[in-house]
């Protein structure tokens, strides 16, 4: 027999011996955490829970010694002590083109009713990493989001990361659901992260409608575990990331920031994570840059990701701890105010407390004058309207006051929007100089004020 013949006929024999699976144990189950020992896997790796009903999957988040902790991703009804935990290397999955038009839970897997091909093959550790700093393309593109007064008065940019602090009620998913159909985008991936279940659907079909064409969908909802909340959240931006890389402009809406920061803060505490501000782990203030930085733009090609992240703001605290740690992350802030939203005022973006980091370097020094001049007079405005409304003050004490009086149905006007209108890029920009152009004659003119000749 030649040597050939005879590694085919020992490879054929190996082959066809019975395989063994090295099958850890369940020693603990403890609130949201199991322990089990002879778990084979690493932080970050799956399980999967042996039981008669089925299998239950886990995700490895800890260990201490010999055992491992795992955060199981679905309810642990019928967990026994000794039940058997085996491994996950790796997991099948939808990527590309399939996924345009598609729900999918935090697993990838659809929620539509309809089939999903899986495409693709990967490890269930995550490997992911942020951008390197140097490796970044520096934001000189504006994204036409569709909404007047983001692009005149805030202005986006291809690339660019933006956080949209909210309270709850005052139409944060109408907006996310705006700039969805509206933005100048090849693809939208949409996370709904920790929300109520009844939101998906609603978001799906009311606000973001016709879109979802070129969308994707990844919803975990919030009577999920925390773990699958966090995998939901690392999906989506692995998603945009995966048509970032195909050369695609991706925009990301993640909603929301909050209930990512949430959920880890579960995982924190019943690990025995010391707690800080409002309870929140250290770990939470590890996880939010790591997520945050992976969007944006690289130099290896055209494809970009813009990301917008709803960071939710209890009894409307700009000072919460998670809202001042995005806050310092992100590019830039557009605040939703509850107080325009009582009025009627939508999209009920507050310009005074909003800003964007690279509004100077998307604008033309006009462009960015009649902005600022907008603010300023929007702002004067505000602070004297008590004062204007009980007819306290006099006309000519102030020539801005004046101004800001005069323009203010027409500011008002254009911060106003429709949910189905879209306004572009050079009709908000046109709006804006139109109204400096308006006739205010009676009116000083303030230094530094725009002429409506020069506009």
């Amino acid at each position: 027999m030649s040597l050939e013949s005879l590694e085919q006929s020992l490879l054929s024999q190996v082959q066809q011996r019975p395989r063994f699976d090295v099958c850890g144990r369940v020693q603990r189950a403890a609130g949201l955490i199991l322990e089990a020992s002879g778990v084979n896997s690493r932080v970050g790796g799956r399980c999967v829970l042996e039981l008669p009903e089925g299998r239950i999957p886990a995700e490895v988040v800890g260990f201490s010694g010999e055992r491992s902790f795992l955060m199981p991703l679905a309810p642990l009804h019928g967990v026994f002590p000794g039940a058997c935990v085996l491994p996950v290397d790796h997991e099948q999955m939808p990527s590309g083109e399939d996924l345009l038009g598609r729900v999918v839970n935090a697993l990838g897997q659809p929620l539509d009713g309809r089939d999903l091909k899986a495409t693709r093959s990967r490890s269930t550790l995550p490997t992911a990493t942020p951008i390197n700093p140097l490796d970044r393309r520096p934001i000189s593109e504006t994204l036409d989001v569709g909404v007047r007064s983001i692009n005149g008065l805030l202005r986006v940019g291809v690339g660019q990361r933006i956080g949209l602090f909210a309270g709850s009620g005052v139409g944060k998913s109408v907006l996310l659901g705006m700039l969805a159909r509206f933005a100048s985008a090849d693809v939208v991936v949409v996370g709904l992260i920790g929300e109520r279940g009844r939101e998906v659907k609603e978001f799906v079909e009311d606000n973001l409608g016709a879109g979802l064409s070129k969308s994707v969908v990844v919803a975990s909802p919030a009577d999920e575990s925390p773990a699958l909340r966090l995998r939901g959240a690392a999906l989506a931006t692995e998603i945009a990331e995966g048509f970032r890389a195909r050369g695609k402009r991706v925009l990301l809406l993640m909603d929301s920031l909050t209930r990512v920061a949430q959920a880890q803060r579960e995982i924190g505490l019943a690990m025995g994570e010391p707690p800080t501000a409002k309870g929140y782990t250290p770990s939470v203030f590890t996880l939010l840059p790591r997520l945050v930085e992976r969007s944006g733009q690289t130099q290896d090609g055209p494809g970009s990701i813009t990301a917008f992240y709803t960071v939710l703001m209890e009894e409307d605290d700009l000072q919460d701890p998670v809202v001042d740690s995005a806050r310092a992350i992100l590019d830039g802030h557009f605040v939703l105010s509850r107080r325009l939203a009582d009025r009627g005022h939508y999209p009920a973006i507050d310009v005074e407390a909003s800003i964007s980091r690279l509004m100077t370097k998307l604008t033309t020094p006009e462009e960015h004058r009649r902005a600022m001049r907008f603010r300023e007079l929007w702002s004067r405005y505000i602070e004297q309207e008590d004062l204007i409304n009980v007819g306290a003050y006099q006309a000519g004490s102030d020539p801005d006051t004046d101004q800001a009086i005069a323009l203010n149905t027409a500011f008002r006007e254009f911060l106003q929007q429709a949910p189905d209108e879209r306004v572009d890029l050079s009709g908000a920009l046109s709006a804006l100089t139109a109204l400096f152009a308006q006739p205010v004659q009676q009116v000083a003119r303030s230094e530094g004020e725009i002429d409506p000749a020069e506009a």
